[in-house]
């Protein structure tokens, strides 16, 4: 199970608003890169892969490929604004290390 915090949820619900086109969820996968071996990747999209996993929490729909789903469950994503800049967050507990941007891990 992957979770969303309720600033998270926000957060892509008025991305989701703003959009130029259709929107039906958030994409989010686990790619080889980064600083420590895989990177997150988020996106709008307009609707599931053949192989996604559908989550769906306060009318916010999740699209996670089966290949990322295992990388990913248990992860806490949130959305954080500090002064240094604002952005989505991931407590990974699968996560051996991660690099200091917190886009990327091991």
């Amino acid at each position: 199970m992957i979770n969303l915090t309720d600033s998270a949820l926000n957060a892509v619900r008025t991305a989701m608003g703003s959009a130029a086109g259709p929107v039906t969820g958030l994409r989010i996968q686990v790619e080889a890169g980064g600083c420590a071996g895989y990177k997150y990747q988020m996106g709008l999209v307009t609707e599931p892969g053949d192989d996604d996993t559908v989550i769906e929490r306060d009318g916010v729909k999740v699209f996670v490929d089966n290949q990322s789903h295992a990388y990913l469950t248990g992860t806490t994503i949130d959305f954080v604004v500090a002064l240094e800049g604002s952005g989505f967050t991931f407590e990974n507990p699968n996560a051996n290390n991660s690099c200091s941007c917190g886009k990327s891990f091991g």
